[in-house]
């Protein structure tokens, strides 16, 4: 029984290798450069962050707003991110059809220049990590199934190097047998810390993150605190009667965590931005933050401080990160979610999404993210090396097929990660067709004499 464990954990980590070490590759690769991206970026974009207009007029920041949305004709400014000193302020800007366009203002709030979010440093690396820039649900299923398939990789390594007892070393060692050490040594100290890595990203993945959002948003105790789920709204009795809707608007979910918003609402009853920046200042938020334009005529303004936004200089502490709502006509404050407020799933997202980000506990968590990397990436070489050493030529020497005999502990454990990683255990089925079909063939082909 031992051997049928054994032999089917081989197989399928063989398979499973052979087909996502491409993605898995372009996975890590585009992970460190992620990790790195705000130091990229204030080297890259010096001027736009720190750079000065030549100007000396002094603007508030609505008039800032007005001249912005003056040299860009189409676009409506959905948001405003206010930085510690000596970072500029960046105003996000979307015309009708959700197209988008940072632009930078000075410390007179006057124009410095302005960017296509979707050729940025972050962003195209994001994009390429996410999606790999082609984007679609197809695309990004592929992604997480292939993250998904790593931690197999991981744990069926971890048990065939104890189980076959690869660590003990050979009197006289063959190349192939030393690669086959390293490829299980170096497998063996990074399973935990790239297990750990793999599963902080997946809440933003397709699949399994739509799952756990679900069951964020409806359990709010267990996850996203139902106020954060549904902004409070303004007090429309402050718009004259003769412009009210006949139907009362309803609240539109407000954008957090660097996602963008395409509709606004602006009306001339609604407070400027300057006096709610006073409000703000007045409830004790300090910068970074990020103001979002009400999204309806009874919306609010949304004031958002976050661990995980992927904007350069915008990242706070998770224990600091906090929404705020603004009543949009008079400015005044409504109410806050801090993070003492989330349940333990929404906890985990702000510690786990900065941790995998690189930037939880400083130049510490880059490096240490490095080094997993990169040491992952000396495990896919080392099991490459190791198939190549044995494999015969013009052929694919793959381990033997599953062997017919159940394998108790393989199916506990397979059906365990299938439960945990949902698209891997639906990924499953399709491994078994095609063992079954593997076989039929098999078995009706016809011998050599």
């Amino acid at each position: 029984m031992k051997n049928a464990t054994y032999s089917s954990f081989w197989r399928m980590h063989f398979y499973a290798a052979l087909f996502i070490t491409p993605l898995l590759i372009t996975l890590t690769l585009s992970g460190i450069g992620y990790l790195f991206y705000t130091n990229v970026e204030n080297h890259l974009y010096e001027d736009y962050f720190f750079g000065d207009s030549g100007k000396t007029e002094k603007l508030t920041i609505d008039e800032g707003v007005q001249q912005a949305e003056a040299a860009f004709a189409g676009y409506t400014t959905t948001k405003i991110i206010e930085l510690e000193e000596p970072y500029n302020t960046r105003l996000t800007m979307t015309n009708a059809e959700g197209v988008q366009r940072y632009l930078f203002l000075d410390q007179n709030n006057q124009i410095v220049g302005h960017q296509d979010p979707t050729y940025t440093f972050a962003n195209a690396l994001r994009s390429l990590h996410s999606s790999l820039f082609l984007g679609g649900t197809v695309v990004n299923y592929l992604v997480e199934l292939a993250a998904c398939w790593a931690i197999f990789l991981l744990l069926s390594g971890l048990y065939m190097t104890f189980k076959g007892k690869v660590l003990k070393k050979a009197k006289q060692a063959n190349k192939r047998q030393k690669n086959r050490r390293w490829h299980a040594l170096i497998g063996t100290i990074i399973t935990i810390p790239m297990i750990v890595i793999i599963f902080t990203g997946l809440p933003w993945s397709a699949f399994m993150g739509n799952i756990i959002l679900n069951a964020s948003q409806e359990h709010p105790s267990f996850g996203t605190p139902l106020l954060q789920q549904q902004p409070p709204t303004s007090d429309v009795s402050e718009i004259p009667w003769a412009t009210r809707k006949e139907e009362a608007p309803s609240s539109s979910k407000h954008a957090h965590h660097g996602m963008g918003i395409t509709t606004i609402s602006r009306n001339p009853n609604q407070v400027n931005v300057a006096s709610l920046e006073q409000q703000i200042e007045a409830n004790g938020i300090t910068k970074p933050y990020s103001i979002i334009y009400p999204t309806s005529d009874d919306g609010v303004f949304t004031v958002a401080k976050s661990s995980n936004t992927g904007v350069t200089g915008l990242d706070v502490s998770p224990y600091d990160e906090a929404t705020m709502y603004f009543d949009q006509y008079s400015g005044e404050f409504i109410s806050q979610v801090n993070y003492d407020d989330y349940g333990i799933l929404a906890k985990w997202f702000t510690w786990g999404i900065p941790l995998h980000e690189g930037h939880l506990f400083g130049w510490p968590n880059k490096l240490l993210n490095l080094l997993v990397c990169v040491a992952f990436l000396g495990v896919i070489f080392w099991g490459f090396r190791t198939w190549l050493l044995r494999k015969k030529k013009g052929l694919l020497s793959a381990p033997p097929q599953l062997s017919p005999k159940i394998s108790i502990p393989f199916i506990i454990i397979i059906i365990l990660l299938g439960v945990i990683m949902p698209l891997f255990g639906l990924s499953l089925i399709a491994v078994v067709l095609i063992e079954i079909v593997l076989k039929i063939i098999k078995r009706n082909k016809p011998e050599m004499n």
